[in-house]
């Protein structure tokens, strides 16, 4: 059995152009693909607003797909633990899959913690200039704990949890995302409503 190298594999590995392109799925679609990525602590939010702006894209024609953190982990990512090796590879399996699905002319909308901003950035350099979209999520500490959907801060403050974001694992603030949503002092509606307002000024949608 020939035992290959990664360099050995990489070299005869190589990307086939088809004719069919992102531009051609896109102009069938009618929008421009783009990849929303929603970064903030657990419990800020983020796939409630995720959820409630792809209703309100659909709503109004768009083709759309969204990656949830929990789901993620029931297929794709399923054999991955929560180390810090281990959520850089979640989050790097995420942006190449956010890759493709822009590449079939979708607007995709990606709900992760994401707490590091090197993976962030990762996943901004697989995609082409404006087509990637940060949006944080920007709810205090304090009202997460508070609102705690899945019991997770408890469980990581009775140290039942290991590295928990923003509980003994650094989460890092975006420096420029494009959307900024202060969660807590709006309502779904109207995050919503900022959201659509954001993709109109970024041309992505009309």
């Amino acid at each position: 059995m020939t035992n290959n190298t990664t360099s050995d594999r990489d070299e005869n590995v190589i990307w086939h152009q088809h004719q069919v392109d992102k531009s051609i799925r896109a102009d069938l679609k009618k929008q421009r693909p783009a990849v929303l990525w929603f970064t903030g602590l657990s419990g800020s939010g983020k796939s409630t607003v995720a959820g409630a702006l792809e209703s309100a894209l659909v709503e109004r024609g768009y083709h759309t797909y969204l990656l949830d953190g929990d789901n993620v982990r029931h297929g794709l990512c399923q054999d991955l633990g929560f180390s810090t090796q281990d959520r850089r590879e979640n989050i790097r399996r995420i942006g190449e899959l956010s890759k493709l699905m822009a590449d079939a002319g979708l607007i995709v909308l990606s709900a992760f913690i994401s707490p590091h901003r090197a993976e962030r950035e990762l996943v901004r350099s697989l995609l082409p200039d404006n087509e990637f979209i940060e949006v944080f999520v920007n709810t205090p500490l304090e009202v997460c704990e508070r609102r705690d959907p899945k019991g997770l801060y408890k469980k990581a403050r009775a140290g039942e949890i290991a590295n928990f974001t923003g509980i003994d694992s650094e989460y890092e603030t975006p420096e420029n995302p494009e959307i900024q949503l202060q969660a807590g002092d709006f309502t779904i509606e109207q995050l919503v409503q900022q959201c659509l307002d954001a993709l109109k000024l970024h041309q992505i949608i009309g």
